[in-house]
């Protein structure tokens, strides 16, 4: 399709173009519309492109990859079309390197406050030593 527009589709409409052979007729083809059956413009595709990969696979690696950028579920589940959180659950692969950059971020938290054992504290003196913190914290 050298005459080929932004807005043309990857996958355009054809009405028996024989868009899976190397050169299709170009006259039948509608880059303006979608095909109608994606399946034969796929597999002609992966056959071109030398590759060997699931099309369903490419919906687990988006969900995981999601999921690994701490993109929030809520978000994931939009994208994905998912309805519940046991079908994201399902399509997320977290590799173990994810789960620990994510344990190295809690380790990287601040000490909560830590009040001296046998001292009497009212609600008033708590409060004083929260803010103190956590404006030691900002120093």
């Amino acid at each position: 399709m050298p005459e080929s527009k932004p807005e043309d589709y990857v996958f355009p409409a054809c009405e028996a173009a024989g868009i899976e052979r190397e050169h299709p007729d170009n006259e039948r083809i509608d880059p303006a519309k979608p095909i109608r059956s994606w399946r034969s413009a796929w597999r002609a595709s992966l056959l071109r492109a030398g590759l060997t990969i699931c099309f369903h696979g490419l919906r687990h690696t988006c969900t995981t990859k999601l999921a690994e950028s701490l993109t929030s579920d809520q978000t994931i589940m939009a994208i994905a079309g998912h309805v519940s959180r046991k079908m994201l659950e399902h399509y997320s692969h977290i590799r173990t390197e994810a789960k620990r950059v994510g344990l190295d971020l809690i380790a990287q938290a601040p000490n909560p406050v830590i009040i001296q054992a046998g001292v009497h504290q009212d609600a008033n003196q708590l409060q004083d030593v929260r803010e103190n913190a956590s404006a030691n914290l900002l120093s």
